[in-house]
């Protein structure tokens, strides 16, 4: 399969220019949202009905619990509704799905990820993909909005450990941010051909007199958020590569700037927050940079060895052609989306090895939403600490000290996903039961074992999907993976956040290292390359380096 380089290029043109429209402007409604202190009345009253107090403002300690007790609230629920199905209504006849499945899909859509160990269209009704999964794929968007805002406050604020009000912070995520965008994104899709019906399953005769059943259902609304929020669990089980979630190459495109929108304005809010817009063109900077690189590399990749040399292109979506493909495979790997229009587990080795090379990255070009941004702001407490080293000074990240106390934090933030990642992967792969549920050969059924971990971890849902995760032993250890990857570096950014707001703020002087322009960007990028080349390549090299050797 070729690539048609113009038909790249321009869609890139194309993704660039409307991204850049919209940066500032949401990037502005989305520092008003977090920053004012009106309510309007749909919060108000969500604030009587479940008795939160929006004036009190919260130490960390009690923002993360708060965040905890909600995350794990919601897990329990989602998993009793699923076993009770059968009994709930809009269930499309549809019984109660096996306890193991139940547990991870709960766990997962809870943390972000939506791996499904599932087929959607046969398993789950309207009543739990419409009322639960959808309604998860905005509250657990809306938790990594708060996250972040609150590791923002912990930078501006001085002399106190409160970081704001995590209820309030969910309620105006929700309300204000995702659910109108999601509203607009949800009749584009429509008017673009995905369905959204309440009619159940079609039967159509086809030209050769063949009976085909084709499931309904309320897509597009589902659509619009999996993508926004970089939750990424489709309503069919080919997700984006079936026609009626993403039936034309205009769908895929805007499907991508779904994808793409937030991650990439809050570096915006980021600046507008803290009072420096230079600081969020930076780290915008950064992240545009590895978008562009990987992209264009997973562009080369698909279309150099594809077939093995022979043009076919085996497990690409024919309708759309390599240049969407990539698009669409870099953004969902970049983010923590998981949404695909091709199949990973067909990718040549070397794009497959892009793919997952793009979560170890930590999902940072841009990243999910809210986890991206705090992500990279991690790696630039990393960057401001080694570049104060050199210069021979204390180092300073807008007026905040980075000392021992905030470089334990980060050193585990950074440790935690490499840790489950490949512990689980080395556990998976020297237990022969485990490693049955990966049954290709070699290299290849090493990959899907590394990838599989590093979707779960960092908390992505995109597979390879020659294995089968849904046993008991696969599914507890990516369940637990998805949990651990999600809220301990969490708990890691919010105990940061925390020391960094009790501190005063320090005046910035002539040695002060600047964390803006041309120079800090490039020190950003190359430690966050350094630090995924020394954790992760070993384990690269033994799954798609080696692949692609034997091909």
């Amino acid at each position: 399969m070729e690539l048609n380089t113009a038909s790249l290029i321009t869609q890139l043109a194309i993704l660039v220019v409307a991204l850049a429209a919209v940066h500032q402007p949401l990037g502005a409604h989305l520092a008003r949202t977090f920053t004012g202190h009106k309510h309007l009345a749909a919060e108000r009253g969500l604030y009587r009905l479940t008795g939160v107090d929006p004036q009190t403002d919260q130490h960390w300690k009690v923002y993360l619990r708060s965040l905890l007790a909600f995350s794990i609230v919601s897990v329990v629920v989602l998993f009793l509704a699923q076993l009770l199905q059968g009994a709930l209504p809009f269930n499309q006849g549809m019984g109660a799905v096996d306890p193991w499945v139940a547990m991870n899909t709960a766990v997962s859509f809870v943390t972000n990820t939506n791996w499904q160990t599932y087929v959607p269209e046969t398993t789950l009704g309207f009543g739990i993909q419409m009322m639960l999964l959808a309604v998860q794929n905005f509250l657990s968007a809306a938790v990594g909005l708060a996250v972040v805002v609150a590791l923002i406050r912990g930078l501006v604020r001085a002399q106190t450990s409160n970081l704001g009000n995590f209820w309030v912070d969910l309620a105006r995520g929700t309300l204000r941010v995702l659910l109108p965008l999601a509203v607009v994104g949800a009749v584009v899709l429509m008017v673009t051909g995905v369905i959204q019906n309440w009619g159940g399953t079609s039967i159509h005769t086809l030209v050769t007199g063949a009976v085909q059943t084709v499931p309904g259902g309320p897509v597009a609304s589902q659509e619009a958020i999996k993508l926004l929020g970089t939750n990424g669990g489709g309503y069919f089980n080919a997700n984006s590569a079936h026609p009626f979630e993403n039936p034309t190459a205009f769908s895929s495109l805007f499907e991508v700037f779904l994808i793409l929108l937030i991650p990439f304005s809050l570096p915006a809010m980021y600046g507008r927050m803290v009072g420096d817009k230079r600081q969020g063109y930076t780290v915008l900077t950064v992240m545009v940079a590895f978008w562009l690189i990987s992209t264009s590399l997973m562009a080369w990749a698909i279309a150099a060895f594809s077939g093995s040399g022979t043009g076919v292109g085996e497990g690409l979506e024919q309708r759309l052609g390599v240049a969407p493909s990539a698009l669409f495979a870099t953004a969902t790997t970049l983010t923590s989306t998981g949404a695909v229009n091709v199949a990973h587990d067909s990718l040549p080795p070397l794009a497959g090895g892009l793919a997952m090379l793009n979560m170890m990255l930590g999902e940072i070009a841009p990243g999910g939403v809210g986890s991206g941004l705090y992500g990279m702001l991690v790696l630039a407490v990393v960057a401001v600490f080694i570049g104060g080293l050199m210069v021979g000074r204390t180092p300073e990240f807008l007026g905040k000290k980075i000392g021992a106390p905030q470089m334990k934090l980060v050193a585990l933030y950074i440790l935690v996903t490499p840790a489950l990642v490949l512990l689980g992967t080395a556990i998976t792969a020297a237990t022969p039961a485990l490693a049955a549920a990966a049954p290709a050969e070699g290299p290849h059924g090493f990959s899907e074992i590394l990838y599989a971990f590093t979707s779960a971890a960092n908390n992505n849902g995109s597979a390879f999907g020659g294995i089968t995760s849904s046993g008991p032993g696969l599914a507890t250890m990516l369940a637990v993976a998805m949990f651990i990857g999600r809220f301990l570096p969490i708990a890691l950014v919010l105990a940061l956040a925390g020391s960094l707001a009790k501190q005063r703020k320090i005046p910035a002087t002539t040695g002060t290292l600047a964390t803006h322009g041309p120079l800090f960007a490039v020190l950003l990028g190359g430690i966050s390359l350094i630090l995924t080349a020394l954790t992760y390549f070993p384990a690269l090299a033994l799954g798609p380096a080696a692949e692609g050797l034997l091909k």
